[in-house]
């Protein structure tokens, strides 16, 4: 049987990370990756479907040794645009101290990967792709036994999973620890959105600006809503997350979500939304004005995933076992995916597991993200139920509060006491969650 350090399932930006901190700290590292094909891609890789934006904050929060290099970053960005059906927005401060120069950028997320996936193997680690887990058995004492598709087993002293929202082998390991009532909320069906996007040429003139571009209360859904990111040259991703399984006789006031028709039966898919969206946006263009990039993305200049919409969960670290990324829930459907906490999440991981303290692994990430889990946990909660007029009356009262696009304490007077209730509501929900409370499962509840 072949015997290594650490084994990761799962070869994404939580994957890599980890696999190139345990390198670096000597340990024998290897990630296991199934692969997927991409149109932009020479080989198969991992699930590499993102909307794929960073905030300049969020480069720090990740804390790569290394710069991001400059063919994975397509564009600068100067400031988001945030639109209710009648009230809109522009940021041009995150309002958060950043090193990074600018607002953010739009990035090649299958390039990212692939950048992340080199600086791992550079510093030591095995990259295993086109490799499917088949099995798992747990043993704290004398090693975990990954078996493959192919038969061959691999022990491994310190197991991290980097397996997705979906959680295909989280779930299964999980079960060794806890009842599985406690693991339903965890099923990818209810855990998390789906989210779906298309590679569209844009018309000249609507570059004009470096905006990312949201729509807010233009589709049913607790955080459902539709983008644009401006990619390189004039391409941009064009696309949505929408719940699973949502019941249009359960939407009240379908009436008021533009995207929406009279004669829906049933809630639109993504490829209409993205149809309905452009049609409404820019009318005064055609939907031929906008064609499909066909060479981009996953297949055709389309793709689908999944992404995280619950709280996170804490590991099982008395087992040696480390849960990341997407698997845990760290990343948000509130806040566009959240490669940063992936990243993070996995390097701090994949460090412990190198120098044999993993048992740290749940209080550093808490130090390291918490406070950024904190604030979309909050702001997710204040915003379940909203229906169109409250993003207006929102975006209203926050646009009083923006001088220039930035946030100015000066003008908190400007408010008004529909914003002063959304701003009360979100620190309530923050305080809620102080000391680690917005986690679902805890390290306390895993029997080991």
């Amino acid at each position: 049987m072949e015997r290594i350090d650490v084994a990761v399932v799962g070869g994404g930006p939580a994957g890599t990370a980890a696999a190139w901190t345990a390198a670096r700290q000597g340990a024998d590292a290897v990630v296991f990756e199934k692969g997927v094909p991409r149109a932009d891609r020479d080989g198969p890789g991992p699930d590499s479907t993102d909307a794929a934006g960073m905030l300049d904050y969020w480069v720090d929060l990740m804390d790569l040794p290394e710069a991001i290099p400059d063919e994975v970053i397509l564009r600068d960005l100067d400031g988001a645009t945030f639109a209710g059906p009648n009230e809109r927005m522009t940021i041009r401060d995150t309002g958060v101290d950043a090193s990074y120069p600018e607002f953010g950028f739009t990035f090649h997320r299958a390039r990212f990967d692939d950048w992340l996936r080199g600086r791992a193997e550079s510093a030591g680690a095995g990259y295993r792709v086109g490799t499917a887990i088949k099995d798992v058995a747990i043993d704290p004492r004398d090693g975990h036994t990954l078996t493959l598709r192919d038969g061959h087993e691999i022990e491994a002293e310190y197991l991290i999973l980097a397996d997705g929202p979906q959680r295909t082998i989280t779930r299964g390991v999980l079960s060794e620890f806890v009842a599985e009532d406690r693991l339903e909320d965890l099923a990818s069906n209810r855990a998390n959105h789906i989210a779906y996007q298309e590679y569209r040429e844009f018309p000249s003139e609507l570059f004009d600006d470096n905006h990312i571009k949201f729509w807010w209360g233009a589709m049913p859904g607790h955080t459902a809503y539709p983008w644009v990111f401006p990619n390189d040259g004039t391409v941009a991703r064009v696309g949505l997350t929408m719940p699973i399984g949502l019941d249009l006789d359960d939407v009240k006031n379908r009436e008021a979500y533009r995207l929406l028709r009279p004669d829906d039966t049933t809630v639109p898919s993504g490829k209409e939304y993205v149809q309905r969206l452009l049609e409404t946006e820019y009318p005064d263009y055609d939907l031929e004005d906008f064609p499909l990039v066909e060479d981009r993305g996953k297949r055709g200049g389309v793709e689908s995933y999944p992404i995280s919409s619950t709280r996170p969960i804490d590991s099982p670290v008395g087992a040696n076992v480390a849960i990341v990324g997407g698997a845990m829930g760290a990343t948000s459907a509130f806040h566009e995916g959240g490669d940063h906490v992936a990243v993070r999440t996995g390097k701090i991981a994949g460090a412990l597991a190198g120098a044999g303290a993993l048992g740290a692994y749940n209080r550093e990430w808490k130090r390291a993200i918490g406070e950024e889990v904190r604030r979309n946990v909050a702001m997710a909660d204040v915003v379940r139920g909203f229906e169109p007029d409250d993003w207006d009356r929102t975006f209203r009262s926050i646009g009083r509060m923006l001088k220039d696009g930035r946030y100015s304490t000066y003008r908190t007077p400007l408010l008004g006491s529909g914003g002063f209730s959304v701003f009360t509501r979100y620190q309530r929900a923050k305080l809620g969650y102080r000391n680690g409370g917005y986690v679902q499962l805890t390290e306390s509840e895993y029997a080991i």
